[in-house]
C-alpha cells in the first residue's frame, strides 16, 4: 500500500496561482472555496526587499485533528494517508473546520447551483455560451474510493457539508497526478509515495532540507517544503544539502510565517 504525501519546493514556486485554478476547475469549489492556496509573502525594506510564495494544500495529517473530532466518522483517515470526507455521514457541525490549524476546511452553506461564478442565466451571456451551462459537478467525485470504499465530499455537490482537499484522489486512483501538480508549470509540486524509497519525492527528500508547517502541533503532516528555512519550524539536518535547489537561493531565516501559525 502506497503512503501518498506532497513535497512543495519554495525556491520553484513563482506565484503564478497555476495550482489553485487547476484545483478549482478539476473539482469544481465553489466560489470563495480554495482548497489550494498560495501564500505571498514579502520580506525586508526597501531597496533590500524580496518576495517569495507558500503553496498551502491540505496536509492530510496522519495524526489528524479533523478525524479526532469528528462526532460521526464523517471524516477519515485512509490507508493510504488521505484525509477524506464521506458526505453521506457528515452532520455539518464543522468541528473539523474548527480543529485544523491549517485552515483548509470549507463549509458548503449553498446548493451547488447557488456557488457559480456567474449566473448562467444572465442574458448577457447566451451569445457566449449559446445557451450551455458548465457543469457543477464533477461524476468522477460520485464514486466510492479506496479499500474502504466510502464517498469523498469534493466540489460543492451537497450544501451543509465541510469539504477540502483530497489530493484528487479520482486521479490518483487513475494512475494521474493531482491536479495541482499536473499543472504547475515550473515543477514546484511532486506528488507520490513516500514508503518508496526510489520515489521521486523521497529522493528530494533525502536530498534537501526539509520542513513541515506547524509540525511542533503534533499534526503529523503529509506535506513537506524544501527550499526554504522559516522561523520556528526545525529543519532536518542532512548531508550534501546543495545552497539551492531551484532558481532562487535558499532565504535566511525571517518572521515572515510566525502570523501563518497564530
Amino acid at each position: 500500500m502506497s503512503r501518498y504525501g506532497m513535497v512543495i519546493d519554495l525556491n520553484r514556486c513563482t506565484g503564478c496561482r497555476a495550482c489553485m485554478e487547476a484545483c478549482k476547475v478539476e473539482n469544481n469549489t465553489p466560489m470563495g472555496n480554495l482548497w489550494m492556496y498560495v501564500y505571498r509573502f514579502e520580506e525586508g525594506e526597501y531597496p533590500h526587499t524580496r518576495v517569495w510564495f507558500m503553496p498551502r494544500p491540505c496536509m492530510h495529517c496522519d495524526n489528524a485533528p479533523c478525524v479526532k473530532v469528528c462526532p460521526v466518522g464523517a471524516r477519515y483517515k485512509r490507508e493510504d494517508g488521505l484525509v477524506a470526507t464521506d458526505a453521506d455521514y457528515c452532520i455539518g457541525c464543522r468541528l473539523c473546520t474548527v480543529a485544523c490549524p491549517y485552515t483548509v476546511n470549507y463549509f458548503n452553506w449553498r446548493e451547488p447551483e447557488q456557488a457559480y461564478y456567474l449566473n448562467w442565466n444572465d442574458k448577457d451571456l447566451e451569445p457566449i455560451t449559446n445557451g450551455e451551462v458548465p457543469p457543477y459537478r464533477n461524476p468522477d467525485l460520485d464514486q466510492p474510493y479506496g479499500k474502504e470504499q466510502q464517498y469523498i465530499a469534493g466540489g460543492g455537490r451537497y450544501k451543509g457539508v465541510t469539504e477540502k482537499c483530497t489530493f484528487c484522489v479520482h486521479r490518483v486512483e487513475n494512475g494521474l497526478e493531482p491536479a495541482c501538480v499536473a499543472n504547475c508549470p515550473v515543477g514546484t509540486l511532486h506528488f507520490g509515495d513516500l514508503d518508496n524509497p526510489d520515489s521521486e519525492i523521497s529522493r528530494l527528500l533525502q536530498k534537501n532540507l526539509s520542513f513541515q508547517l506547524l509540525e511542533d502541533l503534533g499534526t503529523e503532516p503529509r506535506v513537506h517544503y524544501i527550499g526554504g528555512r522559516p522561523p520556528g519550524v526545525e529543519t532536518r539536518q542532512i548531508e550534501e544539502v546543495p545552497t539551492s535547489v531551484g532558481a532562487m537561493p535558499i532565504p535566511e531565516p525571517t518572521t515572515a510565517l510566525e502570523e501563518f501559525g497564530t
